[in-house]
């Protein structure tokens, strides 16, 4: 019976010194845990819009984390949430890469797409006053052509909008659309294409 009274006297013991570790542990983790949310919302908003992914992913660990708490697993809150800080650091950076990035495709895009939507209009305004289409040109393909054309007209002034109100990311998304449909355009009509290979001259006669 003494014992049995000394090994459970231990187990109250060693169960009183486990649970004044972890609520030793409870303090700091919530400290953590509040300051990783604090850096996440910080900058989800306007970084978000330059890596979207890399910030679901911060989320989804906060989330993992707050789990942890909840479930009174302070030691793992604490270290992860500490880690999570420093990941919102790097995604900061990796949204700065982004945006320098996204500035460069812009101003090239910003520079070709005004010129080479102009040619096309001016192609196709010579050619419908015209009173014969192109031998490589179709009816069908020409009205394709300015179907394009207006669409073109119409998504660039979305990406100028979105470049305005600081969505570079759609903008640019939306700039790569239209110099697709102008570049589409210029072979159907036989324009030269900005950026493309010159095609090779005629061999000479002999």
């Amino acid at each position: 019976m003494k014992k049995n009274l000394v090994c459970l006297v231990i187990a109250l013991f060693v169960g009183t010194m486990m649970l004044a570790a972890c609520s030793s542990d409870k303090g700091p983790a919530e400290v953590a845990v509040k300051a990783a949310e604090e850096a996440i919302n910080g900058v989800k908003t306007e970084v978000g819009k330059l890596v979207p992914d890399q910030v679901k992913s911060l989320e989804d660990t906060l989330a993992a984390v707050k789990e942890k708490f909840g479930k009174g697993e302070y030691k793992a809150a604490l270290a992860e949430a500490q880690t999570l800080t420093g990941k919102a650091k790097e995604v900061i950076e990796a949204a700065k890469a982004k945006k320098e990035e996204l500035n460069k495709t812009w101003t090239e895009l910003s520079g070709q797409l005004p010129k080479m939507v102009e040619a096309v209009q001016s192609r196709v305004d010579i050619l419908s006053k015209s009173k014969k289409l192109p031998a490589n040109l179709t009816t069908e393909k020409f009205e394709e052509v300015k179907t394009g054309l207006a669409a073109a007209k119409e998504e660039w002034t979305k990406a100028l909008d979105g470049f305005k109100e600081g969505n570079i990311g759609e903008a640019v998304a939306t700039a790569t659309s239209v110099k697709e449909k102008a570049v589409m355009a210029m072979e159907a009509l036989g324009l030269p294409v900005p950026g493309a290979p010159e095609a090779p001259a005629p061999a000479p006669a002999k």
